[in-house]
């Protein structure tokens, strides 16, 4: 399934590097190097139906915060429950 999230960074400084977490298993990490835009996160998770939470952390040392909205399901058998949190379904019920 595939997720979609944007994202939005101010800071002060060198651009931050972030790390998205799905439960507490690191799946990405990106350096921050759009400026006065945000970004469309693209998640493509392949895991068992099951309650799954996203996690956002920001890398030290940084002076910046992260703002994350809009998470939706653009492909695949999954809902969200809230922003930072989604389920996978089974798709041969």
């Amino acid at each position: 399934m595939r997720l979609l999230s944007k994202i939005d960074c101010e800071w002060e400084g060198l651009s931050p590097t972030y790390r998205l977490y799905i439960n507490d298993e690191l799946f990405s990490e990106r350096t921050w190097v759009w400026e006065g835009q945000y970004l469309v996160e693209e998640l493509q998770v392949e895991a068992e139906p099951n309650t799954y939470k996203l996690r956002y952390e920001l890398v030290p040392p940084c002076l910046a915060e992260l703002k994350i909205g809009d998470l939706t399901v653009d492909y695949g058998p999954a809902e969200i429950i809230d922003n930072t949190t989604f389920r996978i379904t089974d798709e041969t019920v």
